[in-house]
């Protein structure tokens, strides 16, 4: 990992000044008439509504905000990530953990950009996160950047961080250059025969390593401060699953021939049967100890040094309860 030393503004900061965050939270806006903030492009109004894969209108629906002590060392450090979970997803995974809020059921609040806005600087002032990180956000893009604009004048100075499934669209995610800090992508699968069958997901390897590929080119390797905390970068995160359907070892190829074998990785091992994936016989079980020594093997053949390596016995620590009062992950 690189360093960060020097004591500068945020880049959003640089493009607030300019006018171009402005510019660019009303192209993003504009793009909802017929919406294709993702791959999907399902073309509804959301002006007039909900509507579309994502079932989501102009508001924005907030399952939970919090400052979460679960993520990445980096990510969480000592005062943890500055989390805030948004309902509804454009994938549909059979196996989702956030399952009670990612199908648009459970408890949410709908706020606009302003609310948006107020839930940032909360979470940097009142709980002193180190960062913003916004969990599945794909399908808000537009109303996030218009929140940052609102808040950046009120005082919004920490990293903002994009946790996505990765089924991004490269235009959407060309217009956050200079606007998120880290990307922390998902890379799910390598086939999209899985894709399919598990997520809804049609061409989920292609798009989700063109949309990678940019934000590494936007934002590079990690870079800490000097109490290790993440400044800037991207944290790639690959989920183990069961009977190898994640296709670690051709995912984890790419990811050292098209970026670099210094890219940080988040190997989870955390996977557990949740939603319907007890009706799927080849995801019905967790990973056993051999599928996960197998990506142990394929992350240090192939010299990807940088990040972390779930313990294997994590599965029932990362299970989140969105109808529980205040934080979805305490005990």
């Amino acid at each position: 990992m690189q360093y960060y030393r020097a004591a500068l503004k945020r880049r959003y900061h640089l493009l607030f000044r300019s006018g171009e965050l402005q510019k660019r939270a009303e192209a993003l806006s504009k793009r909802l008439g017929a919406c294709d903030i993702c791959p999907r492009s399902c073309g509804v109004n959301r002006f007039e509504g909900s509507g579309g894969y994502c079932k989501s209108g102009m508001m924005v629906s907030v399952a939970s905000r919090c400052a979460h002590h679960g993520e990445e060392p980096a990510l969480s450090g000592t005062r943890g990530s500055g989390t805030i979970f948004f309902s509804s997803c454009n994938l549909n995974c059979i196996y989702c953990q956030n399952s009670q809020i990612s199908q648009g059921h459970g408890r949410y609040e709908q706020v606009d950009s302003r609310g948006l806005a107020q839930m940032m600087l909360y979470l940097q002032e009142e709980l002193q996160c180190h960062n913003i990180n916004l969990v599945s956000p794909t399908h808000y893009v537009p109303q996030i950047v218009e929140a940052i604009c609102q808040a950046v004048p009120l005082g919004l100075n920490i990293p903002i961080v994009y946790n996505t499934n990765a089924y991004d669209s490269l235009e959407t995610i060309s217009a956050l250059d200079g606007v998120v800090d880290i990307y922390l992508p998902d890379i799910k699968y390598a086939s999209d025969k899985w894709a399919q069958r598990f997520s809804d997901a049609r061409k989920y390897a292609e798009y989700s390593r063109l949309a990678i590929a940019e934000m590494y080119r936007q934002v590079g390797n990690l870079i800490t401060d000097d109490k290790g905390i993440a400044q800037s970068g991207l944290i790639i995160r690959h989920l183990i699953l069961p009977n190898r359907l994640a296709g670690s070892e051709d995912s984890l190829k790419w990811v050292a021939a098209a970026l670099s074998r210094d890219v940080t990785l988040s190997i989870m091992a955390q996977y557990y049967p949740c939603h319907h994936a007890s009706r799927e016989p080849l995801l019905a079980r967790r990973v056993t100890a051999s599928e996960y020594r197998v990506v142990v093997e394929i992350v240090n053949s192939l010299g990807l040094d940088n990040g972390w390596l779930q313990q294997l016995d994590s599965a029932e620590h990362y299970l989140p309860d969105f109808h529980r009062e205040g934080h979805p992950f305490s005990r």
